[in-house]
């Protein structure tokens, strides 16, 4: 009983600074600025999320940040699945040399100034694919990976094999089609990365129209000139009218609200494979 009241309340912490924001982005931004508001708008109102759906950049940058998440994930997927298949096999030459050498990159990176020259050197700047690249293969994901292949039976591709596969055939044909937990679970684990990244676009792009949502609400929240940020967002002068009900604090409220929600909807889809896919991760060869 204990164990329940404390996961629940556990829960109720966790989900209360969610929930504050969604009142809060239903509140009057003048009245929000008095404080005091905790579980129920106090002056309801619509406006904060009707000045973030009438600007265009908003859903450019939501477009960026879809685009980014969706094939993002595909490509660090495939290319992360395939690393993990070939060192999954102990009669790969040099497999240990490859796993220390994948190992360091997980722990050490080269900087700051070193990315920046190296992501010049290959003209991703102000270039979509600087959103993807540097993430294309996770050395984390790679051993959950290779942990599950390393533990399929045997049998299958034994019996794949006699049937003329090769290890494509094999990967494609056996192997991905029986591992829907793992790549189910790490293909919400990166695109809720993917999803929530921003500070590469903060880097590499100045292209207004490249910038993903995560990014674009940083700038709105690091605003210091709200009066201008407002005009700009609803395409109006008549700012001073607008802030008896519409604040810097609402506003970014209500833009955060809709940033998190399209990715929490993800979550349903795949929760009947959270178990069995996280713990792969925690067993150790």
């Amino acid at each position: 009983m204990i164990n329940y009241f404390l996961l629940l309340l556990l829960a109720l912490v966790t989900f209360y600074p969610f929930w504050n924001t969604l009142v809060m982005s239903f509140n009057i931004g003048s009245d929000t600025s008095l404080g005091g508001i905790t579980f129920w708008p106090r002056a309801f109102t619509t406006e904060n999320y009707k000045v973030v759906f009438s600007n265009d950049q908003f859903f450019q940058s939501l477009l960026i940040s879809a685009a980014r998440a969706v094939s993002g994930t595909l490509l660090s997927i495939f290319f992360t699945a395939i690393f993990a298949y070939s060192m999954s096999k102990k009669e790969l030459i040099g497999r240990s040399g490859y796993m220390v050498t994948a190992v360091i990159t997980m722990y050490f990176s080269g900087g700051l100034i070193p990315t920046y020259l190296w992501m010049r050197e290959l003209h991703l700047f102000n270039n979509f694919w600087v959103l993807i690249i540097p993430g294309l293969i996770s050395v984390w994901n790679m051993i959950v990976f290779r942990t599950f292949f390393a533990e399929l039976p045997e049998g299958l591709e034994e019996s794949a094999k006699v049937d003329g596969c090769n290890h494509f055939g094999i990967f494609f044909r056996i192997v991905l089609p029986v591992s829907g937990p793992v790549l189910a679970t790490l293909s919400l684990f990166t695109a809720v990365y993917l999803w929530n990244e921003w500070f590469y676009a903060g880097i590499y792009i100045n292209n207004q129209n490249l910038l993903p949502i995560q990014t674009y609400l940083m700038n709105v929240i690091n605003s210091n000139s709200f009066a201008e940020q407002m005009a700009q967002l609803t395409g109006t002068t008549n700012v001073q009218g607008m802030k008896s009900t519409v604040t810097s604090k609402s506003l970014q409220m209500a833009t955060l609200m809709v940033a998190t929600i399209p990715i929490i909807m993800v979550y349903p889809f795949v929760q009947k494979y959270f178990v069995k896919g996280v713990l792969v991760g925690s067993l150790k060869e």
